[in-house]
């Protein structure tokens, strides 16, 4: 519940937060001596931010299970699913979570968690991952992916990419106003050069937001590693875990829930929109733990 009152009270504030700006800068003058109407702007892009972010929060568990084919784990049917479902309970009490579903599926090694509410979250394990790690390192990894629940990560990440899906939204018309007016010299309405310029716009200024949620993704993986430390105690299963993975191909995951996953290993220029840092860089983070 407590988390559900920040999300809404974080989205307001985004809200009122962006009005005060553009108020103390005298920006919100401006925009309505140019035909402006600041307040229904910025409804309507909180409402267009937040709503395709928060529809991809709700069915995120469905369409992990769907994309990846995952296996819901109700009777073990083998020694190896015993001793999963086993280990995510216990992990999921010393993490005060719910039990959450629990899935395999086929594919290289991988693991991932998703959900909208942490005491219904979902978290599956690839075949390739049980077959390349030991039971301590399959541990830690499991023991990572509670921690996002835990953490609240999913919510968290959806509330990011809400706000920035608002600035995005915001920006590119109040340039597209102002482009049109000035350089196309539309005297009344809006004529083709707004449309033109909001979709130039919103694809710039949306890749520049997603540096930003890409940023905020690799903190929340040193956090969940920690958060695997904390959870069996010491580090050394983790890093061991993660040397286990730089060895091995780590099977790639729909894109829908690629940030979910337990790595992935972009280079160059594209590491920016990485959603996982390095794993030399976490295995360091983990080192200093010791």
């Amino acid at each position: 519940m407590k988390r559900i009152v920040l999300f809404l009270v974080t989205n307001l504030a985004v809200v009122v937060v962006l009005s005060i700006v553009l108020n103390v800068l005298g920006l919100n003058r401006a925009l309505m001596a140019q035909g402006i109407q600041v307040g229904p702007l910025l409804a309507f892009s909180f409402v267009v931010g937040f709503t395709g972010a928060i529809i991809s929060l709700l069915i995120s568990k469905p369409m992990a299970k769907w994309s990846t084919g995952a296996r819901i784990i109700d009777t073990p049917q083998n020694d190896a699913e015993a001793w999963i479902m086993e280990t995510v309970s216990k992990l999921a009490q010393r993490a005060n979570i719910a039990m959450p579903e629990v899935g395999v599926y086929e594919g290289e090694p991988n693991a991932f968690a998703t959900g909208a509410f942490k005491n219904s979250a979902f978290v599956a394990v690839s075949t390739g991952l049980l077959q390349t790690m030991n039971k301590e390192e399959a541990e830690a990894v499991l023991g990572h992916e509670i921690s996002h629940v835990g953490n609240g990560d999913m919510v968290t990440l959806t509330l990011i990419q809400g706000v920035v899906n608002t600035f995005v939204v915001f920006l590119a018309r109040v340039v597209g106003f102002f482009v049109d007016r000035t350089i196309f010299r539309t005297e009344r309405g809006i004529g083709p050069g707004y449309y033109i310029t909001v979709l130039v716009c919103e694809i710039v200024f949306g890749v520049l937001a997603s540096l930003i949620v890409a940023w905020f993704s690799r903190l929340r993986e040193y956090r969940a590693d920690a958060g695997s430390a904390d959870l069996l105690g010491t580090p050394r299963p983790m890093i061991h875990a993660l040397q286990r993975l730089a060895a091995v191909n780590s099977g790639p995951l729909p894109q829908a829930i690629q940030s979910f996953g337990i790595t992935s290993s972009p280079h160059g220029f594209m590491a920016l929109f990485a959603s996982h840092p390095p794993i030399e860089a976490r295995i360091a983070a983990l080192e200093a733990r010791r």
